[in-house]
């Protein structure tokens, strides 16, 4: 098999496009570079390794969803249920391509992973945010409000329990109960 460049570039939207012209999909085992890719290219995630998203790709493809735009991923969010308690999914990065940023993109993942994990039996999703990223915090609470969801914060981890430092708290923020919408 021919290896795969992680190297490539998504199409940018045309002026009138909305994110709804972007499909939502479970991510297949294609998608692990791309979304290797994407979290590189944030800037902003603690970027795994390639084999990681491939991996996750694999395993964790029921909890997660990848946006495709003319086919090329241009948007993820990977989660998990965890392990000790069955109702809950945690959401362990959210990333939109930059060109797709500001429509909506995030939170339309987030809005169908959360319709397809509560008709399975999750009533809740917990997330990780730091101090300092308003866009994630903003996202979470409009999806809190809009679901008529009780988000309730706490810290989760401080900076003490990161190699090297300069890496900052991370706050847990648990949702719910959820309902899957109509």
């Amino acid at each position: 098999m021919a290896a795969q460049s992680l190297e490539t570039t998504t199409r940018r939207p045309d002026a009138n496009e909305t994110n709804e012209d972007v499909r939502l999909q479970e991510p297949s085992l294609t998608d692990g570079p791309e979304m290797w890719r994407l979290a590189r290219d944030s800037k902003v995630l603690d970027v795994n390794s390639p084999y990681s998203y491939t991996l996750w790709c694999r395993d964790f493809a029921d909890t997660s969803v990848v946006a495709r735009d003319a086919g090329v991923p241009c948007g993820f969010i990977t989660g998990y249920t965890r392990p000790s308690s069955a109702d809950t999914f945690f959401v362990w990065q959210v990333a939109v391509d930059h060109d797709h940023r500001g429509q909506g993109l995030a939170r339309r993942m987030l809005d169908e992973l959360a319709d397809r994990l509560a008709a399975r039996g999750h009533r809740y999703l917990e997330a990780t945010v730091t101090p300092d990223n308003a866009a994630s915090t903003a996202m979470f609470e409009s999806f809190a409000r809009a679901r008529g969801c009780e988000l309730v914060r706490s810290p989760l981890f401080g900076s003490e329990h990161f190699p090297e430092g300069g890496h900052e708290p991370e706050v847990l923020f648990r949702i719910g109960p959820i309902k899957a919408t109509d």
